[in-house]
């Protein structure tokens, strides 16, 4: 008998899937797409191997399709991942996440003396990128939030 190496997960129909994610972000990730309350196939895995980033995480989603407030939120999280999207099990579309230069409305702003976090204000930051780290310069108090501070609300 044959030892397999290797395990087969099938193949999408329609579908997402989120590749090249750093696998300490897989399940923040996961987290800020509420995955856990969809009714939809999903599969991940973490700590695959991976030639380009030596480990990552992997999503499939069937019969789901993000937006691109989502696609944003991963931007924000894993901005080495790459989002494919399946139609009659053929790749219609696989494109590098770009981070946004812009986010509102979904990250909260980590001084808690910002106006947004005591008045009924929409959040605002530009995103930076600062020696390959990503960083929310708040367009109200104009504190720097990182990566690892950041709350999405």
């Amino acid at each position: 008998m044959e030892n397999r190496k290797e395990l087969k997960v099938s193949a999408l129909e329609n579908g997402t899937v989120i590749d090249h994610i750093p696998s300490k972000s897989l399940f923040r990730a996961i987290k800020i797409l509420g995955l856990e309350k969809l009714e939809n196939q999903v599969y991940f895995g973490t700590n695959l191997n991976s030639e380009k980033y030596g480990s990552k995480g992997i999503i499939k989603v069937n019969d789901h399709f993000f937006d691109l407030e989502d696609i944003n939120k991963i931007a924000l999280v894993a901005p080495t991942a790459t989002l494919i999207e399946i139609r009659d099990y053929e790749v219609v579309s696989k494109k590098k996440i770009e981070s946004p230069k812009c986010v509102e409305n979904f990250v909260k702003c980590f001084n808690p003396k910002c106006i947004t976090n005591h008045e009924n204000v929409p959040t605002k930051f530009q995103v930076e990128m600062e020696n390959g780290d990503l960083k929310l310069h708040c367009r109200y108090c104009e504190k720097i939030t990182s990566r690892d501070t950041m709350v999405f609300i």
